[in-house]
């Protein structure tokens, strides 16, 4: 009997729960996976050009914002599979598991419903499609934003545009470190012009120095002839 009577509680509180999201204790569950559901898988994020490398970033909690845009992807009349699945649930709180668990979950919204097997899993694979479906656009879009496709009277994206400025200083930065390579090279040339002139200009010094000082030598030395043997004879 007390199987019978937490059956009957699980039914009961699901179909008083409804589907409203506000409700306490809603708002911030998303929706959980189904059996034999496909993980969602993440994009690799390749590192960019520059020196700073990407990393895969690390998520273990889903943002709160997308959690209420599958959960908007997933919401029906309540005569379709989600709501299947919730009862589901709501009888697996009570002890049910396993084929019981779904088949009494399945006649009792059957009972309700007045849907069969064949209409609910068909309800099940339009979901599916409805998930994959904006999951494809959501992928899309990611591409577009990182410049992988170009979607026709699309604006750029704030990452195209980065990585456009990107791209220029990169090629700005290695005009200049030719320019600069040139430049260094040119002082280069220049200083040992500068060096040799140095040394030419104190060579042309030091010669000149020379002849002077050998000429004054010379001229002091036949004034003092000329004075001793002249003046000195009168």
């Amino acid at each position: 009997m007390d199987l019978f009577d937490n059956l009957a509680k699980a039914a009961k509180d699901f179909f008083v729960e409804g589907d409203d999201p506000s409700a306490p204790g809603k708002a911030s569950k998303g929706p959980t996976p189904l059996p034999g559901s496909p993980v969602p898988q993440q994009l690799p994020v390749a590192p960019g050009p520059g020196s700073f490398a990407l990393h895969q970033p690390s998520v273990t909690q889903p943002e709160q914002r997308h959690l209420d845009h599958i959960a908007s992807l997933l919401a029906g009349d309540g005569k379709d599979f989600v709501a299947y699945t919730k009862m589901v649930k709501s009888m697996g709180a009570s002890g049910l598991a396993g084929p019981v668990l779904y088949q009494t979950a399945f006649h009792a919204f059957a009972a309700v419903t007045g849907l069969d097997a064949a209409t609910l899993l068909s309800s099940a694979d339009q979901f599916t499609q409805k998930l994959q479906a904006d999951r494809n656009k959501v992928l899309e879009r990611h591409q577009e934003k990182l410049g992988e496709i170009k979607i026709p009277n699309a604006p750029a994206s704030t990452l195209v545009q980065l990585a456009g400025q990107e791209q220029q200083l990169q090629a700005d930065l290695a005009d200049l470190t030719k320019q600069l390579e040139a430049k260094s090279q040119q002082l280069q040339a220049t200083q040992q012009q500068l060096v040799a002139e140095r040394q030419k200009a104190q060579a042309s010094l030091a010669s000149y120095e020379l002849a002077n000082a050998t000429a004054a030598a010379e001229l002091q030395a036949h004034r003092q002839a000329a004075q001793s043997f002249l003046v000195g004879a009168r």
